[in-house]
């Protein structure tokens, strides 16, 4: 890395994340005028233009966009070597940014994270819950090391390492609306439903469900939390399709009816992780811990 400054180079990959050389030095506490200076001595040491200015927005040039997928590794490889040099000063193993969705964030990671923090007590972990596309795009930038998300997903230089399969049932509540024993698209569709809010892949995955049962569903209300929708299926307002995990909870078998699906519904789980990142030791783990996630299912 003869003369290159990496303080350079974080410059410019803030400018290119965020579209603006004043909003990218308000993010590293420096003026507008130091974050030019720094790309332009960058420029300079590389030969090359990094950034070209289209009004007030920023945008990478082809060499801009080329840097990049080297700063994700350079940035990787250096957070990396800190790590390992805090492991040996203080016992630290560094930190892990997990992104995955709040139905696996509350029903599958709890016992996945007790297991990693039992091999790994000093390991900070971070998690961030989304669709998968925004956990995706969030894994591509570099802005979270590890997700696990639904399928399907994927990305330039992304790794996508399926893991198990998740297996969705209809619910209804015991004093609410009645299912048979046989449930199909066909039988759903004529009772009150209670869906996933539009946008994320659980709902694309419901929906391509009835699509391919030849039966259009207009559900009766439309939300983005499982707890929620839950809540709801309890107290009667309706019926629901849901992971079976997250009806494992204490009391659920009790107060609700649980019927499997005709023909069986899954989606699939997977790991995301940059094909370019420097599995650090606390990274090396998550992922292993993530992959054993099928064999405790």
């Amino acid at each position: 890395m003869r003369g290159l400054n990496l303080d350079h180079v974080r410059a410019f990959t803030e400018v290119a994340r965020l579209g603006t050389f004043s909003a990218a030095a308000e993010q590293l506490n420096l003026t507008q005028p130091a974050i030019s200076q720094q790309i332009a001595q960058l420029e300079k040491r590389l030969g090359v233009t990094l950034v070209e200015r289209l009004g007030r927005r920023a945008t990478p040039t082809a060499a801009g966009f080329e840097l990049l997928d080297h700063a994700a590794r350079i940035d990787g490889a250096v957070t990396a070597a800190l790590e390992q040099l805090a492991h040996y000063k203080s016992g630290e193993v560094g930190r892990v940014r997990l992104g995955t969705g709040a139905t696996a964030a509350i029903f599958r990671l709890p016992q996945m994270l007790r297991r990693l923090r039992q091999r790994l007590p000093s390991l900070e972990i971070t998690i961030a819950t989304g669709n998968t596309s925004d956990i995706v795009k969030a894994v591509q930038d570099n802005a979270l090391d590890v997700a696990l998300v639904t399928l399907p997903a994927g990305g330039r230089n992304l790794e996508v390492t399926p893991v198990l399969d998740d297996e969705f049932v209809a619910v209804t509540s015991r004093e609410g609306v009645k299912l048979p024993a046989r449930v199909t698209p066909e039988v759903m569709a004529r009772l009150p439903v209670i869906m996933f809010e539009p946008g994320g892949q659980t709902r694309l995955v419901t929906d391509q469900w009835f699509f391919q049962g030849g039966v259009e569903l207009r559900p009766s209300m439309s939300l983005g939390s499982v707890e929620a929708i839950k809540r709801l299926v309890g107290v009667g307002l309706g019926c629901a399709i849901l992971p079976a995990v997250a009806l494992r909870e204490p009391g659920d078998r009790a107060r609700l009816v649980v019927r499997r699906l005709t023909p069986r519904l899954y989606r699939k789980l997977a790991i995301v992780v940059r094909r370019d990142k420097v599995l650090q030791r606390g990274l090396r783990e998550t992922v292993k811990a993530l992959h054993e996630l099928a064999e405790k299912s």
